[in-house]
């Protein structure tokens, strides 16, 4: 079965962001394919050290979880990534986790080329669109297909839950949901 793995930023179980990427997960999986959300909840994930040891090791040497992630996104035809909005920009850990995915790809044959997928970020007030463009990087940077939607892909919320409220931004992410899996569809 086709598949897409939804990356969750956010070190709060069940918050905003997990909510919304279980959103999107769930018109993924009306359209079909199965769909996995990985949390970053009690994950401590690490810089990329650029030592390029994974060009010989076909992984990461740092052992923090990442391997198991690239292993899964592998697998995977879809990629989502989820961030909460930290000063304007994306949590750290999810650029080092991007980074070090990266790295892995550029130097294993670019697993990650032709994936479908894109970033989506949460927030209370503002910094949505300079977090999705600091995530939208890695995408295209790895030869990723990015799908939009009918706006971009953020939502407002601050205390868990609130995120339901924004009926215009839930509905921005399932309308980038069923492009992932409609374009996954016709391509593979």
């Amino acid at each position: 079965m086709k598949k897409v793995l939804l990356l969750c930023a956010s070190p709060r179980p069940k918050g905003n962001t997990y909510q919304v990427l279980e959103e999107c997960a769930n018109t993924i999986e009306n359209e079909g394919l199965e769909a996995e959300i990985i949390s970053f909840v009690g994950k401590n994930i690490k810089s990329c050290l650029h030592c390029k040891k994974c060009e010989e090791l076909n992984e990461c040497i740092i052992n923090d979880g990442i391997n198991d992630i690239i292993t899964k996104i592998k697998q995977s035809e879809g990629f989502i990534v989820g961030s909460p909005v930290y000063f304007g920009t994306a949590r750290g850990d999810i650029m080092s986790a991007l980074q070090r995915i990266g790295m892995v790809s550029f130097f294993n044959q670019n697993f990650l080329s032709w994936k479908v997928g894109g970033p989506i970020a949460v927030a209370r007030r503002g910094g949505h669109t300079s977090t999705i463009q600091e995530m939208l990087m890695f995408f295209l940077y790895n030869d990723m297909i990015v799908p939009g939607s009918n706006s971009w892909n953020m939502v407002f919320g601050w205390a868990p839950g609130e995120v339901q409220d924004d009926k215009e931004g839930m509905e921005v992410i399932r309308k980038f949901g069923f492009n992932v899996a409609t374009l996954i569809n016709k391509i593979k």
